[in-house]
């Protein structure tokens, strides 16, 4: 089986991330990284609010739980939403060669970047990602825009 078609279960394991983010009083955004045959490697949420600590963005928090890894070029970071430029960096930098992106409607990121830089993303545009966080960012702008560093 290909890794494409367990692209939706693997989303689904980033939105139970969210979803235990939103639970504590978070941001629902989550995170998970798989490896090439659809395993789990570790996963995360958004815990800037729960934990008072600004880096702890649901990819960055998947990426701790994974561990120390010899390479992430075969790896599939799979998230919630589009990744700030913030966790489009981590991206980079790990040269994590898949990103699977829930959903990029409220929120572009850095998607953009990381294809000229050839990574492959791949968009979901899952309606339960768009609904979760546009429901959230409705209720919570000045959360929000602190997250994405708006004033």
């Amino acid at each position: 089986m290909k890794a494409e078609s367990k692209y939706p279960a693997m989303l689904d394991g980033a939105l139970a991330e969210a979803r235990k983010g939103l639970a504590e009083g978070g941001i629902p955004i989550g995170a998970a990284i798989f490896n090439e045959g659809g395993q789990l490697v570790g996963s995360g949420h958004n815990r800037r609010v729960q934990n008072g600590d600004p880096s702890m963005h649901g990819e960055t928090d998947a990426f701790r739980n994974a561990g120390r890894q010899r390479s992430y070029r075969n790896l599939i970071m799979v998230t919630t939403l589009a990744p700030c430029w913030y966790c489009s960096g981590l991206v980079r930098q790990f040269g994590f060669g898949t990103v699977i992106v829930g959903e990029s409607r409220n929120f572009q990121g850095g998607i953009d970047w990381l294809r000229s830089l050839s990574v492959r993303v791949v968009d979901l545009d899952s309606e339960e990602c768009v609904s979760l966080l546009a429901k959230y960012i409705k209720e919570n702008p000045a959360i929000w825009n602190e997250d994405i560093g708006e004033e």
